[in-house]
């Protein structure tokens, strides 16, 4: 809560604590102030000014370094040698009676007055002892429960004499309880306690700062609580508007301008700041919430701190003795366990269940941009909500009336969460051009060629029906990258989200003739010479590309047979058991109609699995390498990009035929900006992934089945005499757990332990010998772990390699 903040300035029941101990002040006649300032002094000075507000005086005293309790005092000298004056802390609440402490210590010509209060625990306090005639006999700071000899402890809070300050070095880090108070304790000097049974809380800790507002709303402490008392122990404050079917309990307060809407309930020792919001179905508890607070539908809040300007989403929770700071994100469903502290400026993701502490970490368990775009579960991470949020913060970042294209596969929750988007788009003065369901690829394709400056496409999470992707695109098709992404995140989750007058919505229309545009570009651009007595067998998977094949295909005269070539709005993705199952059928396909080889596409057309004339499955690492070598042999010049994860032996494959490869990070982004560059002739991703750069710079599965098509229609080779003519590659991978904290250091120590060997930096740290063995050692981006490749000439050596650099991340991670 301070991370940000001086202490002072966190409020209680509405204001800050230095403004309760001001108000003090002030009913005591104690007007002309002197304020001692050192971290966020400008925060405090901001706040109160000079004091005309409270009717006071305030001076302000810097310290450039600390100088403790004494050297600060010390430090506003000048203003406080003509009288008598009070010490007192700005972080402590208390109602004490200064005008009969200022009494006692004029009647026993005290040189200084200590405030004393007794307290259960003392140990966190200076304890002191004092005689019958008030009189301090003996001092222990902080002490140890064996130290203990006595409950009454030292409240911070002081008058003195201005000759006092003659004991203090100035300049010098001094404290009053450890420093002078002992020092004139010993010369005889007449220092004197007054115990107080008045009201006195320490606000040092999470539970004393709760304590401290339960006892403001109780009762405990005499504080002028704003607001009118609309019913016992419930207090509002101006311009509040609270529904009458809310469930009010009170002790609670309610600040100014806040919003309840019915069905929500508010419990006992509840605080709500100014201009907070509170919507249906949202149940606090023991909450205290900080101004500018969105509350949203069935949030739940118990006996935590939630920080200003901090938003919480549908049905996020927060437990016991947790503390969220200020301008947080805790995104719908999210978990925050009991007493974890998220820091101020973090996101805690929809869905995620956070057990620790969010400190460096920007965000709680994951980014909002994965792999994939952005991932959840379908109604309960990705909801309808979620996606208004996310299309809005995309549609400010765009210019009012440019163009937006939206597609979807086949399924009905895609389908669902797409109206959505279009919604929010159309409100943000976009136009939305709505492919409906569409392969991704041809979205890709109409979202660089039309005027549109980018798009959005909805697909099932691959493998989890249960899941959805949103993706985002820019300009050309491709996914946003990571400068944009960060841009459209910032935007998320401050959610300044533009939204059009009336005259400025967006429309929303359905292009024509999209599929014929798509592939009359497409056969434009790819060479089919020599395709026409070639025989295939597609698998459509159930998606999308059933879409598009026939008209692609009909145009080619090749004989193709075709399976699972419908829409499958229940079941848009496979499991991987379907998948290996479908595999495994197109296998026995393509060996028993002797096709020439067989392709299955991913749902959305984005992606391609190989199966070889003999109906043996080519590996996703080994397919990369058979159409690498079909293109580099076919162009023999231009250039190929290639992941840096990609075995070494795709270098050979291109030497071989003259073509030179550009290394990429392991990014799409960079894969595809790499795409677009002047003569690149080819890009994989090892995951069936292809690009066809003279079609366009991104992953298009149907693209790279018809270059496949006039590739193997025009060479004398079969898949399989050119995957066998391919060297094997003895590439190996593991992944390590390593705690976001501690990445850092990991890294940090394999550059210090690649001394003698030749270091590539592209992407993570790619390590290389003499001999042409490497390992890749790269963080994971959304993950606790650290990936790693090793390859060498034989197995055994590329173990031993990956072996060692293993260790190396383990010790520095800890694990």
């Amino acid at each position: 809560m301070t991370a940000n903040q001086p202490k002072p300035l966190l409020p209680v029941v509405n204001r800050p604590i230095m403004e309760h101990v001001l108000r003090l002040l002030k009913r005591h006649g104690l007007t002309e102030t002197v304020v001692t300032v050192q971290f966020l002094a400008a925060l405090v000075r901001s706040y109160f000014g000079d004091g005309d507000e409270l009717g006071m005086r305030l001076h302000y005293a810097t310290e450039d370094l600390p100088l403790g309790t004494a050297g600060s005092v010390k430090n506003a000298a000048d203003k406080l040698r003509d009288d008598r004056f009070l010490v007192i802390s700005g972080d402590a609440l208390t109602d004490i009676d200064l005008s009969d402490m200022i009494r006692f210590h004029r009647e026993n010509s005290a040189l200084v007055t200590i405030g004393l209060t007794r307290v259960p625990n003392p140990l966190e306090f200076g304890i002191i002892i004092v005689d019958d005639q008030g009189r301090v006999q003996r001092f222990l700071e902080k002490p140890t429960w064996g130290q203990v000899f006595s409950d009454t402890v030292n409240t911070g809070i002081y008058v003195m004499e201005p000759e006092v300050l003659d004991e203090v070095a100035a300049g010098e880090a001094v404290d009053w309880s450890s420093d002078i108070f002992p020092r004139l304790l010993k010369r005889g000097a007449p220092i004197y306690g007054y115990v107080s049974d008045c009201y006195w809380e320490d606000v040092g800790t999470h539970e004393s700062y709760m304590k401290a507002q339960a006892d403001a709303l109780s009762g405990r402490v005499d504080l002028d609580i704003g607001g009118f008392e609309m019913s016992p122990g419930i207090w509002v404050g101006e311009g509040a508007a609270v529904d009458p079917d809310a469930v009010l309990k009170g002790p609670l307060l309610i600040g100014d301008y806040v919003k309840i809407e019915a069905g929500a309930e508010l419990r006992e020792y509840t605080v709500l700041g100014s201009n907070a919001v509170v919507r249906e179905g949202a149940f606090l508890h023991r909450a205290v919430v900080h101004d500018n607070v969105y509350i949203g539908p069935g949030v739940n809040l118990r006996g935590c701190v939630i920080g200003k300007n901090t938003d919480l989403m549908t049905g996020a929770r927060i437990e016991e003795n947790a503390v969220v700071g200020d301008e947080c994100v805790i995104e719908a469903e999210a978990y925050v366990s009991s007493g974890v502290k998220v820091y101020p400026f973090k996101t805690v993701e929809a869905g995620a269940v956070v057990n620790t502490s969010v400190i460096w970490e920007s965000r709680g368990q994951r980014s909002l941009f994965g792999p994939r775009g952005v991932s959840g579960l379908v109604n309960v991470e990705i909801t309808p909500e979620l996606c208004v949020r996310l299309a809005s913060a995309y549609a400010t970042t765009l210019k009012k009336g440019d163009t937006v294209i939206t597609s979807r596969d086949s399924s009905r929750a895609a389908r669902a969460l797409k109206r959505a988007v279009i919604s929010a788009l159309t409100a943000g003065a976009i136009d939305v051009l709505d492919l409906e369901a569409m392969p991704l690829p041809v979205a890709r394709f109409h979202t660089s060629r039309r005027p549109a400056s980018g798009g959005i496409a909805l697909r099932t999470t691959s493998g989890d029906p249960q899941s959805v992707d949103i993706v985002f695109m820019d300009s050309r098709g491709a996914d946003l990258s990571p400068a944009s992404q960060r841009k459209l995140e910032r935007v998320f989750s401050r959610q300044e989200f533009r939204r059009a007058f009336p005259g400025e919505i967006g429309e929303l229309s359905f292009p024509a003739r999209a599929v014929e545009d798509y592939a009359q570009e497409l056969l434009r651009y790819v060479d089919m010479t020599g395709v026409n007595d070639m025989k295939v067998v597609v698998d459509c998977a159930g998606g999308t590309s059933s879409l598009v094949l026939p008209t692609l295909l009909g145009r080619l005269g090749v004989e193709v047979l075709t399976v699972n070539a419908r829409l499958d709005s229940a079941s848009p993705t496979e499991t991987l058991a379907e998948r290996r199952r479908d595999l495994q059928r197109l296998s026995e396909l393509v060996g028993s109609s002797r096709a020439s080889f067989g392709v299955r596409f991913d749902p959305v057309g984005e992606r391609i699995a190989l199966v070889d004339e003999m109906g043996q499955l080519i590996s996703e690492e080994r397919a990369l390498l058979v159409v690498l070598d079909l293109v580099a042999a076919e162009r023999r010049r231009g250039r190929v990009a290639l992941p840096v994860t990609t075995t070494r032996v795709a270098e050979q494959v291109c030497r071989f035929h003259g073509v030179q490869v550009e290394w990429t990070s392991t990014s799409l982004d960079a894969l595809t900006t790499a795409a677009a560059r002047p003569y690149m002739i080819f890009a994989g991703d090892g995951r069936g992934g292809f690009i066809v750069p003279e079609f366009g710079p991104t992953v298009d599965g149907l693209a790279v089945f018809l270059r496949l098509l006039g590739l193997v229609a025009r060479t004398r080779l079969t898949l399989s005499q050119i995957d066998a003519r391919i060297p094997e590659a003895k590439l190996l991978k593991r992944t390590v757990p390593t705690p976001w904290a501690t990445k850092g250091a990991v890294m940090r120590s394999v550059i210090e332990a690649a001394e003698g060997f030749r270091l590539d930096t592209t992407d993570g740290v790619r390590v290389v010998g003499e001999d042409g063995r490497w390992a890749l050692i790269l963080p994971a981006a959304s993950e606790p772990a650290t990936d790693l490749w090793a390859e060498a000439h034989d197995f055994d050596t590329a173990q031993a390699f990956l072996d060692r650099w293993a260790r190396i991340v383990e010790r520095a991670a800890g694990t």
